[in-house]
């Protein structure tokens, strides 16, 4: 997945596009924070630089967006929740717009100018405030699945064999049974292929953030991915060092969410299931070169291949 300098850069680069979508985030709390205060506290002067001073309702309508303001700018500013106060900032500017065109229609002059201004960079707040939520909305769902699987083996090889085995991604399908083809587009992207529930095939690009010679290799699908996805497998040296402890994380969000969890869990595709028949299967590759099989060992826990199972019974060459 090329050298551990390039995998670096690239976890900085996406650390830092978190943080400026974070950054922008809190930007526009407190922009909202200052937007509520300054409406709330010179409501007349407002008026008179937006035209509507000669307008009843105005000072009311000032108050009302003021009071929103600070409720946005609280949403914004609670760590947790980012994108929705984006979401929320959006619909109030949805809301203005709407006003200051109705009071735009009943303008003219001088008065009608100055609103024409407002309309234009109320449009542009707009602009950047649903650029902000589409982007939080993508990363959370990107990037948090609803499920979460695990999974450890054991093996009788070096950290370093095995690392070095795992992190040509191409060998996955030699022991992932649901993974039909992994190609490399790239030093740090790969593109999967994989099998689904009712014989269809999904596909999606994944990327290395994090890999650590030896240690570790981190991932995620990248943005837009059909099955959200990511993960880390970590490598610990036992018994000496002459042995290594592979452990495999992995957060997704199944298509169909909790419903296609469910009839994935019914069918035997589960996550859950698939590791443990993954790093089952990974344990006899890396040791033997093979994964041993028989008529009476099914490739997996998946229905397909339990009803495919039959009692072992000797070659046809011995029975003769």
């Amino acid at each position: 997945m090329g050298a551990r300098s390039v995998t670096d850069a690239l976890g900085i680069e996406r650390a830092t596009q978190d943080r400026g979508s974070a950054g922008l985030a809190r930007f526009l709390g407190w922009f909202s924070l200052g937007l509520g205060v300054t409406a709330l506290a010179a409501g007349p002067r407002i008026s008179r630089l937006t035209g509507v001073d000669d307008s009843r309702v105005a000072p009311a309508v000032l108050r009302t967006a003021g009071i929103r303001e600070l409720g946005h700018a609280a949403a914004l500013l609670v760590p947790r929740r980012p994108g929705l106060g984006a979401w929320t900032r959006v619909a109030g500017d949805v809301l203005d717009l709407t006003a200051t065109g109705q009071a735009l229609r009943h303008r003219c002059g001088d008065r009608q100018r100055r609103l024409t201004y407002v309309m234009v960079a109320l449009a542009g707040i707009t602009a950047v405030d649903l650029y902000v939520s589409v982007r939080a909305t993508r990363r959370r769902r990107g990037m948090t699945g609803t499920g979460r699987a695990y999974g450890s083996v054991t093996v009788n090889r070096t950290p370093e064999q095995v690392y070095g085995f795992w992190h040509d991604f191409e060998n996955l399908p030699r022991f992932m049974y649901h993974v039909e083809s992994v190609r490399m587009t790239g030093a740090r992207r790969s593109q999967w292929i994989a099998k689904a529930p009712g014989g269809r095939s999904v596909r999606w690009e994944a990327e290395v953030i994090e890999d650590r010679p030896n240690q570790l290799i981190r991932w995620r699908s990248v943005d837009g991915a059909r099955v959200p996805n990511s993960g880390v497998v970590r490598f610990t040296p036992v018994a000496g060092g002459k042995g290594t402890e592979v452990r495999v994380e992995l957060e997704y969000a199944p298509p169909g969410r909790a419903l296609g969890a469910a009839v994935a869990r019914a069918f035997g595709e589960h996550p859950q299931q698939q590791i443990h028949d993954d790093l089952r299967r990974f344990k006899q590759v890396i040791e033997t070169g093979e994964i041993t099989r028989s008529d009476g060992t099914p490739d997996g826990t998946s229905i397909a291949s339990q009803v495919k199972q039959r009692p072992a019974q000797p070659l046809a060459t011995q029975r003769a």
